[in-house]
């Protein structure tokens, strides 16, 4: 997720391009989990119903028993990072940031999503530890523009990789990363003359490229583990999807000593269409390996319509689970919320008549919410 909102990508905020598939890792211990990096896209709808309909394209499914005895073994960790009270903040700072190097960079996406999203791999052999829902900074190489003479500003993505990595001996973390462009008003296209800084550098790297690192930060979307039976629902557009992807790899993937997943978690997905679809793979895979914890639900803006005839965005999704999304909800359930600032306009007023509907006060309602940490919300 990158935090620079002085770029206007050339989709609106509520379907931007994103990824589905990651490349295969090397590490030996990670053949149990092949399934999850076959380096090739399923079918994108393959349990859904017609893209034109209604209603959610990714139900949750269910299995026979038969099905449930052939679930992938979860992963086993080579490094041991759970002890710690406190995650790690504040490690590396602008003036002297950790040189980390690039170990791989894949175009994530398919032919016909909006955009470029690419899944980078980046080395820091342990030395710049992380927890789910941390970010790291990036500063590109170069000049900047608007000072000359000073460095370029860094800029913040969250990390879309579990604190072990897509390797899982803590010594690598994962960026999704869009490709921002500006969009040209005149040309009513793309201005290819103009491009986001960072995003472009960290697209454009190759293997063993050094890119300069500051963090980890933030403590909104971190994972709370006290209870590992609590409900999580997670709402995400565009590349805000990274942070949930460290959870779940966490919650359904590793096989983490001192964290064993029994809850809920429900992720909500607005993308503009079939190919943008992110981490797609992995995700039915959980949905199939753990349909009584994992429910995917998405929004495809550009295939679908809502209940209204419009287009099919996240808030209607919210909107047609609301009433068991509001029971969770007064029950304790967690709720994030990650991707374009533009996103939470419409969220917000869809909870609002939502609540108004029960006979509820909304600000009434968020203030409690907030006030018992169950919102976190990280917007860019």
């Amino acid at each position: 997720m990158a935090h620079a909102a002085c770029l206007q990508a050339s989709t609106t905020a509520a379907h931007v391009g994103v990824s589905h598939v990651v490349s295969a890792p090397t590490s030996s211990s990670t053949s149990d989990a092949s399934l999850f990096f076959t380096g090739r896209r399923l079918p994108a709808l393959h349990c859904a119903r017609n893209v034109s309909s209604s209603r959610r394209v990714v139900v949750q499914r269910r299995v026979t028993t038969a099905a449930l005895t052939e679930q992938t073994s979860k992963v086993a960790l080579t490094a041991d990072l759970e002890g710690e009270a406190d995650p790690p903040m504040h490690l590396f700072k602008n003036k002297e940031p950790f040189i980390g190097t690039v170990k791989s960079v894949e175009r994530i996406v398919g032919p016909n999503a909006t955009g470029e999203t690419c899944h980078i791999v980046i080395e820091h052999d342990g030395k710049m530890p992380y927890w789910e829902g941390q970010s790291y900074g990036i500063i590109p190489p170069g000049e900047n523009p608007k000072k000359p003479g000073q460095p370029n500003t860094v800029r913040l993505y969250s990390i879309a990789s579990s604190r072990y990595g897509d390797e899982f001996d803590g010594k690598t973390a994962s960026l999704c990363v869009r490709r921002a462009v500006y969009w040209c008003p005149e040309l009513q296209a793309e201005d290819p003359a103009k491009k986001g800084i960072c995003s472009n550098f960290l697209c454009d790297c190759k293997p063993g490229d050094k890119v300069q690192i500051t963090g980890p930060s933030g403590k909104v979307m971190l994972l709370p583990e006290t209870d590992p039976n609590a409900t999580h629902i997670m709402v995400a557009t565009g590349t805000g999807i990274a942070p949930y992807r460290g959870f779940l790899r966490r919650m359904f993937m590793e096989d983490v000593p001192t964290f064993k997943f029994g809850g809920l978690a429900w992720l909500f997905l607005g993308v503009a269409n079939s190919d943008s679809l992110l981490y797609h793979d992995e995700f039915t895979k959980f949905q199939k390996d753990f349909p009584d914890n994992f429910r995917y639900d998405t929004a495809l803006s550009r295939e679908q319509k809502n209940a209204t005839g419009g287009k099919m965005y996240v808030q209607d999704r919210i909107e047609e689970y609301s009433e068991e999304l509001f029971n969770m909800l007064d029950k304790g359930a967690h709720i994030y919320f990650c991707g374009l600032r533009g996103m939470m306009p419409g969220i917000q007023d869809t909870l609002k008549r939502v609540a108004e509907a029960r006979g509820e006060n909304w600000e009434e309602k968020l203030a409690a919410l907030k006030k018992n940490k169950q919102w976190h919300v990280e917007v860019y």
